[in-house]
């Protein structure tokens, strides 16, 4: 089972790894991704500059400015062009440095340009993307002078060899001079000196590329932490997504209690009305015929109420309300087609929206097992571990149920997922399955 990027869990398979004849310190000289950030650093000055004179100028006049009406529309102009910098930049790392960053939250703004101001300086993104220009500059100017004076360095001492015939061609000198003044000079111009110099110049070159990684790590760190959205609006971004879920997951039980009331008890209690009036029209004619629809009425009835008992048991089980999770599993797994071992080991009753959740997970799971799996026996286990309540349910069918092929797991996964929960498959074909559910505990 592989992992996945937020919660740990997924089904996502890794790629296969590759092999390679020479070291990694061999081939990082030569490699795209040296290349490719060795280029953002390039890069990363004249856009810097481009960057600090944007804001710095402008930062300054808006504040300049704010005694009067017209600083406050200044800066947030100001704003607004480093935001759109920084749609370059995040366009830029994800090209040259292969890492994705999703786009911050827009400008809220209920409409008219004095909410549009307003939104742009309320905005921490806004501000955010202000520091990144201020910071990047510096920064850029470092990681420029650093990587390439020592890759051209490390290049040209390595290669000297080959382009030393210059020196006593052009030059009228022996080779590179390595000291001089008026009474003495240094050239390196012997078998042993050049060939010493062609491996410093190797030793450079080896080198230079994981400098060169270091320092786009931190460009990497800057992007992430500054131009993208931060941690509280991914949380606010999720907690949208969950609601959404939350409210169409409420919206499909409300359809599906409706269609069992209306295709179920309620069409059977029609019918049985309808045959009622009839026994009542035959009472004084047929006593003996109104008596046996009446009898057939009474076990119309009966089976009237079963289903109503079924669907209140469907959408909340008084047992889970009055026992807990140990006899609504119990009670669960006794109309299983398939034997199912229940195991319950919790300290306590979590509150009673999880314990609802937890109900209806084990439930789906064991229908599950029961239409599809051709399992002869299932576990389930229920503990807690931490702050988690942890369901695990186990079958030895036939295998390869999968969460990411649409199916009703994927419902439930999402379900899950609405309350901070987390739902890891492991269906290999052929079986046996184990589906774990975690959810918070929240006592």
């Amino acid at each position: 089972m592989t992992m996945d990027t937020e919660y740990g869990y997924g089904v996502a398979r890794s790629p296969e790894p590759r092999h390679h004849v020479l070291p990694a310190v061999l081939r990082a000289p030569f490699e795209g991704r040296t290349f490719r950030e060795f280029g953002h650093l390039l890069l990363s000055l004249p856009i810097s500059v481009l960057l600090f004179c944007w804001s710095v100028p402008m930062v300054s006049a808006s504040a300049g400015l704010l005694i009067t009406f017209i600083g406050i529309p200044l800066m947030a102009v100001a704003l607004m062009g480093c935001r759109a910098f920084g749609v370059l930049e995040r366009a830029r790392a994800r090209a040259l440095l292969g890492v994705e960053i999703d786009e911050p939250r827009p400008v809220r703004s209920r409409g008219g340009l004095m909410s549009w101001i307003g939104g742009v300086l309320k905005s921490g993104v806004s501000w955010r993307h202000l520091l990144y220009t201020v910071f990047h500059f510096p920064w850029a100017v470092f990681a420029f002078c650093a990587a390439l004076p020592l890759w051209l360095t490390g290049w040209a001492l390595f290669s000297y060899p080959l382009w030393r015939w210059v020196f006593p061609m052009y030059a009228g000198q022996a080779g590179l001079q390595l000291y001089g003044d008026d009474h003495h000079n240094v050239y390196l111009d012997t078998p042993f000196e050049i060939a010493l110099t062609a491996a410093a110049g190797l030793l450079i070159t080896l080198a230079v590329p994981w400098l060169i990684r270091g320092l786009a790590t931190v460009d990497r760190v800057m992007v992430v932490g500054l131009l993208g959205p931060s941690h509280l609006e991914e949380r606010v971004t999720e907690l949208e997504s969950d609601r959404g879920v939350v409210v169409d997951t409420s919206a499909a039980d409300l359809r599906r209690i409706e269609r069992d009331l209306h295709d179920g008890a309620q069409a059977r209690l029609v019918a049985l009305a309808m045959d009622l009036g009839l026994a009542k029209e035959k009472l004084t004619e047929d006593p003996h015929a109104a008596a046996r629809m009446v009898d057939e009425a009474h076990g119309e009835v009966k089976v009237a109420l079963q289903e109503l008992r079924d669907l209140a048991r469907g959408i909340h089980p008084a047992v889970l309300t009055d026992r807990g999770l140990d006899a609504a599993l119990s009670s669960v797994a006794s109309r299983c087609t398939v034997p199912v071992r229940v195991e319950v080991d919790l300290p306590g009753r979590p509150v009673p929206a999880i314990e609802g959740i937890a109900y209806f997970t084990v439930s789906e799971l064991l229908q599950n097992v029961s239409k599809h799996s051709g399992a002869n026996r299932a576990t389930v286990e229920v503990w807690r571990t931490a702050d988690r309540l942890m369901l695990q349910v186990t079958d030895n069918g036939r295998g390869g149920a999968d969460a990411s092929a649409g199916s009703g797991l994927a419902g439930l996964a999402e379900r899950l997922d609405a309350v901070d929960g987390i739902l890891a498959v492991d269906s290999p074909p052929g079986g046996p399955t184990t589906i774990t559910a975690e959810l918070p505990w929240r006592a």
